[in-house]
């Protein structure tokens, strides 16, 4: 089922006086460290989960505004930009299931079901009460939350997963609707557009934004990008690579096999055959995906579109149009995605190794050669086997961030002149032709090292108040040190 909102007893979302923008927090399940394997998926443990640092942020930043507001009471709202949540990297699996649970799943994590989806988020509130008691407390005060859906948390589009968030948070009547879903952007104070920006990324856009899900023998499945694909059959099953940093796992070869022999040799020797059979499952489920019909009503299209508009603070013509700004997926071009997941050249190296067989078979019936004259061929091989991987170059850090040309489309769509993005995990705040650009960056475990000692990660986030001449400004805020300041 697609996601459904209340109709009645909806509160005015037009304006705002304070907005607080954050996104990336990539909260998800919390790994128990293994004493014989303290390394694997160290970046999951509770040592890094930053609940009460959020908990004291929302709480300064509350502070901060009425200190300074002229209003008794300012309205603020909390925009979380997508990627607050990880769905893809739950691996756990309900002991007793009333659905079936395959072996895939067992290792990699559930698929993209709603009731499967609605068992993630239930694990990952149990890991993050601290979390989500800051955000009830913020909305008990009156102040207003908006989740804004990204690729890593599509599934909360569900109408069961959001059923299950606004019955943990169990707000009174007065206050049940400060909370709002918005399918993939919203307009704040009809002066800024916020959108977490992966509908401009080949390898995590969501196909459909208005109509995400698809039916797959006949039950309802989420359409997940095949970036999450990546992170879900691949990297849940190599737990030395962090996946919040693109350099963790877009590396040279070289850097793959120094990685390899100082961390995983010992704890996981058959890493090549993991890494085979899991690029092999993200290829087919990514291209099996294009073929299975969009799940949608005919007769409440109209009805869907009205309702996001509203939801989006925008018109049906905005979300139309909005709608036909994404970027073509990546999945549409296979060979694009294998040589993403260095299937190209695995399969050229063992369809070479083949053919060198049946040629050296062939020879071997006629001649009584040894079977090492067969590494003569394999060594002239190798050059151009060398030549052709290192001319591939890994695409996906180039389109992440957003051209100048969508910023421009969406500001004329939207009718604004600054646009917020999340996505890229890197902040920003700079003017791109007409438009202020601005990017909250992330408040992940991001770390460069499989130790978790080099973190580029920061608690920052988008801060918009009245300036001076009526109008609202905006800046980049980091909280350190239970301070919040300009950066």
């Amino acid at each position: 089922m697609e996601m459904t909102v209340e109709t009645n007893k909806r509160p005015d979302f037009s304006a705002a006086d304070y907005s607080i923008i954050v996104s990336d927090l990539h909260l998800t399940e919390a790994h128990n460290s293994e004493p014989d394997n303290p390394l694997w998926k160290k970046y999951k443990t509770k040592e890094f989960f930053f609940d009460k640092d959020f908990a004291d942020f929302l709480s300064l930043s509350e502070k901060r505004i009425l200190e300074s507001s002229d209003k008794e009471k300012p309205i603020i709202e909390l925009i979380l930009n997508g990627d607050i949540f990880d769905f893809d990297s739950v691996t756990k699996i309900p002991e007793e299931p009333t659905y079936h649970v395959s072996w895939v799943e067992k290792r990699r994590g559930l698929f993209s079901e709603e009731e499967k989806a609605i068992f993630k988020m239930e694990v990952i509130i149990h890991d993050h009460p601290e979390w989500f008691q800051a955000i009830r407390s913020f909305l008990l005060k009156g102040h207003r939350v908006i989740f804004i859906t990204g690729n890593h948390d599509i599934e909360l589009l569900f109408s069961g997963v959001q059923k299950k968030l606004r019955n943990f948070f169990h707000l009174p009547e007065e206050l049940k609707y400060n909370l709002r879903f918005s399918q993939w952007f919203y307009i704040s104070n009809k002066d800024t557009l916020i959108e977490h920006g992966h509908q401009y990324d080949p390898y995590c856009v969501c196909a459909n934004p208005i109509h995400p899900t698809l039916i797959k023998y006949n039950r309802i499945h989420m359409r997940i990008p095949f970036g999450n694909l990546a992170t879900r059959y691949m990297i849940n099953g190599m737990g030395f690579i962090n996946p919040y940093i693109d350099t963790n796992f877009i590396m040279s070869a070289k850097d793959y096999i120094s990685l390899f022999f100082k961390y995983m040799a010992r704890k996981q020797p058959f890493l090549v055959f993991t890494w085979l059979w899991s690029a092999s499952a993200v290829l087919i489920h990514s291209i099996a995906d294009l073929f299975y019909p969009s799940h949608k009503d005919p007769l409440k299209v109209e009805d869907k579109i009205e309702d996001i508009a509203y939801r989006s603070n925008a018109s049906s013509r905005m979300v139309r149009e909005m709608r036909e700004l994404a970027v073509q997926p990546a999945t549409s071009n296979p060979l694009m995605i294998a040589q993403e997941l260095w299937l190209d050249r695995a399969f050229l190296f063992l369809i070479f190794l083949l053919v060198l067989f049946q040629i050296f078979s062939f020879v071997k019936l006629v001649y009584d050669i040894s079977f090492f004259w067969m590494f003569v061929p394999l060594l002239l091989f190798t050059p151009f086997f060398i030549f052709y991987a290192r001319s591939i170059i890994s695409l996906v850090g180039e389109f992440k961030e957003p051209r100048e040309r969508i910023m421009n489309y969406t500001s004329q769509i939207s009718k604004v002149r600054r646009i917020v993005y999340g996505h890229t995990h890197r902040l920003r705040h700079e003017i791109i032709g007409v438009v202020e650009h601005l990017n909250s960056g992330t408040w992940s475990p991001a770390f460069l090292d499989v130790e978790c000692t080099k973190s580029l990660s920061k608690q920052t986030c988008v801060w918009i108040e009245p300036g001076p001449d009526g109008k609202r400004i905006a800046s980049l805020l980091e909280y350190k040190d239970q301070n919040l300041k300009v950066i």
